[in-house]
């Protein structure tokens, strides 16, 4: 039996507010919005793993350090192909990507695979989206972000994801 798993960064209540506001504003009703209890961003999606790979992915958690750093939520634009709304920075910051590469590499001894595309830190606003020209958010979003999380994917009504274990950033 497998668990559809990835790590993220999970916002707190001010920012998932935000961020329904922005989709409130962006989103067409045809569009699919994501739920906000499911908002987050993707650090290292891991797709569909055994128990013992999410014992080594837990356990990859628990190696990484990192710092807590901002996140400055500032752009918003849309993946034609996809179709998908998204919000994300402009400029990541380094701390961010440290802990994405520590990740990869921690994970790498549990037979995970990094992605081979570059990555590109964003939250999901909707799904099924018309294309938006990529431009700045009016009111940009702030985060100070002092923890990653390891997700869980469930299956039926939204919300569908849920936090199973927390790592804190220094």
């Amino acid at each position: 039996m497998t668990e559809r798993l990835f790590f993220a960064l999970w916002p707190g209540a001010e920012q998932r507010a935000a961020l329904a506001q922005v989709q409130g504003d962006l989103v067409r009703r045809d569009a699919r919005k994501t739920h906000p209890d499911d908002l987050h961003i993707t650090l290292v999606f891991l797709g569909d793993v055994a128990p013992e790979g999410r014992a080594c992915a837990e356990a990859a958690g628990e190696r990484v350090g990192g710092r807590a750093f901002e996140l400055a939520l500032d752009r918003i634009g849309c993946y034609p192909r996809a179709r998908v709304l998204w919000c994300g920075p402009s400029a990541p910051p380094s701390a961010l990507l440290e802990l994405v590469g520590a990740l990869e590499r921690e994970l790498r001894g549990c037979g995970f695979s990094p992605e081979r595309r570059p990555y590109a830190p964003h939250t999901t606003l909707a799904r099924k989206a018309r294309p938006l020209a990529a431009r700045p958010l009016v009111a940009p979003i702030s985060w100070l972000v002092a923890e990653f999380v390891l997700v869980i994917a469930g299956d039926g009504p939204p919300p569908r994801y849920r936090v199973l274990r927390r790592w804190p950033l220094a």
